[in-house]
């Protein structure tokens, strides 16, 4: 035997382990940053990013918070240091942003770190500068600086460059970190928060008690007046936040945020909640805009589940989730869902619990017939061998809870359509044979502008190149503002700019990377928005339209996502439903 074959890792190597686990990229610095200047005490947050031409070079991180003495500023380095909590039974009940004491020595273990910070009150006239460069031996002095704390990270990665190697591309970097900026302010509207980046102001949120205020500053005036405010108790949860109007709605889950004690969190089953609030208001692939703030006993919830604190556990989930769906219906019940600009007129009902069976006003019947009406000529057109029928010979009976229609086969089956699964299924038909022909732009006769948030914007720039090949032409018609001049000629007159930036937001967040997978998800999406939708009433003549153009697809039975389009009940299967056999 030659010795030993367990060992003891130094020091400096279980900092850059640890690093692994805290810091993925750029923007995890910053969460734990900003996360600390919050547990400081601050106010006002500036986080300032310095790029080259591909990679994030510097960070900076500046808080008005209570500042540190010299001996803290050194000690705060050191791994597993922290004022949060200071014996296990505190983990049971943590009420701060962080609490490990990782962050700090893991990301100087992965760079050349910079703390100069000077405690409030005016007894400290001097300030304290610690640096740091890869996890090695502390440079501490004494320097003039202000209040507060300002921490400056260089370098990142500079001696791990296998993890730097799998950062994404710089677009995507800095969307990250908005979207920290972004989460972190929406759960703190009582600081105010700076995002420069390279000497731009991108993002700028001031101190407001009124969350509705910071999701403005964030993403524009005009979501102000459509938000509708949360306001539910129920033990063990006070749920409040706002949510959107069913009609502004977005094909992701990029605009819901949700917050648990003030700390930024992502969850499945609260998300799941929050749409079964909505019953039938929302289409199933369609989400709110949602600022959701849950307020809860620290002792059920568990945050330290995951290095990152992003993901929470909490003991009474289903009680929790139960009250988000309350405090959305009684959010919607009663309210005049129509007054906010919509791209398709939202039902006025009235949602009581449970939640209805979709139906539709009278007064709002004929525009919904005129619309149907103009997506049922644009696909008129007969497509490519339209000389087959490969559904027996349907005569339409009616329309059922204006999504299904109802008819009798030859052969005395009874028949159910989803009107919106058959329409997709004809309109991904054509916009694939219009690909097959070659054709893949046409030009806009008036642009479409389309503004997105100061994070999409980021990833749209590193998007341009594959819009383009699929079809779009964008250019930049000031901040975070492009002008579409073309789409993909599969779009038909899709003018509409919500379509648009859908379709566009998805490629950007969701879209393959292989330009056949991207064409294919371009093309189901656009048949999904472009399709007659459940819950649109259609004339009897309307009805035999759309089972004659499906009769005539190459597959009639399945939508483009593989949904069924057609039901069929053979006499004997009725038969035996009521037991007639």
């Amino acid at each position: 035997m030659t010795g030993p074959v367990i060992h003891v890792l130094d020091e400096r190597t279980v900092n850059q382990i640890a690093a692994g686990e805290v810091v993925e990229r750029p923007a995890s610095v910053v969460k734990e940053l900003v996360e600390n200047a919050i547990d400081a005490g601050a106010d006002l947050i500036r986080v300032e990013v310095t790029t080259d031409r591909t990679h994030v070079t510097v960070i900076r991180v500046q808080d008005n918070g209570v500042g540190m003495d010299r001996a803290d500023a050194a000690l705060a380095f050191r791994e597993h240091a922290t004022s949060k909590i200071a014996r296990i039974d505190d983990l049971d009940r943590v009420a701060t942003m962080g609490f490990r004491g990782e962050a700090l020595a893991s990301i100087a273990s992965v760079a050349d770190v910079t703390l100069v910070t000077r405690p409030k009150g005016g007894e400290v006239i001097a300030g304290t500068k610690v640096r740091i460069r890869g996890g090695g031996a502390p440079e501490v002095a004494e320097v003039g600086a202000p209040e507060g704390t300002t921490l400056e990270v260089r370098d990142l990665f500079f001696n791990t460059p296998a993890r730097r190697k799998f950062l994404k591309s710089l677009h995507t970097e800095l969307a990250h970190i908005h979207g920290v900026v972004e989460r972190t302010a929406l759960a703190h509207p009582e600081v105010s928060f700076r995002l420069v980046h390279n000497g731009r102001e991108r993002v700028a949120t001031h101190r407001t008690t009124d969350l509705r205020e910071t999701a403005a500053s964030l993403f524009g005036t005009d979501l102000h007046t459509d938000l509708i405010p949360l306001a539910f108790e129920a033990s063990p949860v006070k749920v409040g936040g706002y949510i959107s109007r069913p009609a502004h709605s977005r094909a992701d889950l990029y605009q819901v945020f949700l917050s648990i004690n003030a700390r930024p969190i992502s969850s499945p089953a609260i998300v799941r909640a929050l749409k079964e609030g909505y019953g039938t208001l929302l289409p199933a692939d369609r989400y709110p805009v949602a600022f959701v703030t849950l307020t809860v006993d620290p002792a059920q919830v568990d945050v330290n589940v995951h290095p990152t604190k992003k993901l929470v556990r909490l003991s009474r989930e289903r009680e929790i989730c139960d009250a988000i769906v309350s405090a959305v219906r009684a959010a919607l019940d009663g309210r005049d869902l129509l007054s906010a600009p919509a791209a398709r007129p939202a039902p006025a009902w009235k949602l009581p619990a449970p939640v209805p069976p979709r139906t539709t006003g009278i007064a709002e019947a004929p525009a919904l017939y005129a619309r149907s009406d103009r997506r049922l000529r644009q696909t008129s057109l007969p497509l490519a061998g339209a000389e087959r029928n490969l559904l027996p010979e349907i005569e339409v009976l009616g329309q059922v809870d204006a999504t299904y229609i109802v008819g009798r086969a030859e052969n005395r089956s009874l028949v159910v359509i989803d009107q919106h699964a058959a329409h997709e299924r004809i309109l991904y038909e054509q916009a694939t044979e219009k690909q097959q022909d070659g054709q893949k732009t046409q030009e806009l006769i008036v642009p479409v502008l389309i503004t997105f948030t100061a994070q999409e914007a980021e990833l749209v720039k590193d998007a341009l190149p594959a819009l383009e090949e699929e079809g779009f032409a964008l250019g930049e018609f000031g901040p975070d503002t492009y002008a579409v001049s073309a789409i993909p000629i599969v779009l038909g007159r899709m003018e509409d700019p919500a379509v648009v930036r859908d379709l566009v937001s998805a490629l950007i967040r969701e879209a393959p990377r292989d330009p056949v997978g991207r064409r294919e998800a371009i093309t189901r999406r656009v048949a999904c928005r472009g399709a007659i939708k459940a819950g649109d009433p259609l004339t009897h003549e309307q009805m035999r339209r759309l089972v004659d153009q499906l009769a005539h697809t190459k597959s009639p039975y399945t939508c483009p996502h593989g949904r069924p389009t057609v039901l069929s009940f053979s006499p004997d299967e009725l038969a035996a439903m009521f037991r007639r056999t």
